[in-house]
């Protein structure tokens, strides 16, 4: 993946994604949905400063480098925090007990809407 484009394509099948999942009321795939749809915007905005794009999937590892090209991207930093938290836990059953207050993800942490994304 080189172009930025590539990366905003695949953000926004994440979203679209989501979406559907909501509909199911599958709420740990649409946090890990915005969790992924996040990770690839940013590193879509990464492209387009024609950043590095690390191989992470810390949403705030991946905000550092793009306050170091926008300043202004600092007011992401709470959402991509609440968006990291879902990465573990959605992907792997035997993620770190804790990671979340109270396991999977639920409808009200499905409901919130990230800038992010």
């Amino acid at each position: 993946m080189n172009r930025a484009e590539d990366w905003f394509e695949l953000a926004e099948e994440d979203r679209r994604v989501a979406e559907w999942a909501f509909q199911e009321g599958i709420y740990n795939q649409v946090c890990f949905h915005a969790q992924q749809g996040a990770e690839k915007m940013l590193k879509g905005f990464l492209r387009w400063h024609n950043q590095n794009i690390p191989k992470t999937h810390s949403l705030l590892e991946i905000l550092s480098r793009c306050i170091d090209s926008d300043q202004t991207m600092e007011e992401l930093r709470d959402d991509c925090r609440k968006l990291q938290a879902y990465y573990m836990p959605t992907r792997y059953p035997d993620a770190l007990p804790g990671s979340l207050p109270e396991a999977l993800p639920t409808e009200n942490d499905a409901k919130k809407k990230p800038t992010v994304v």
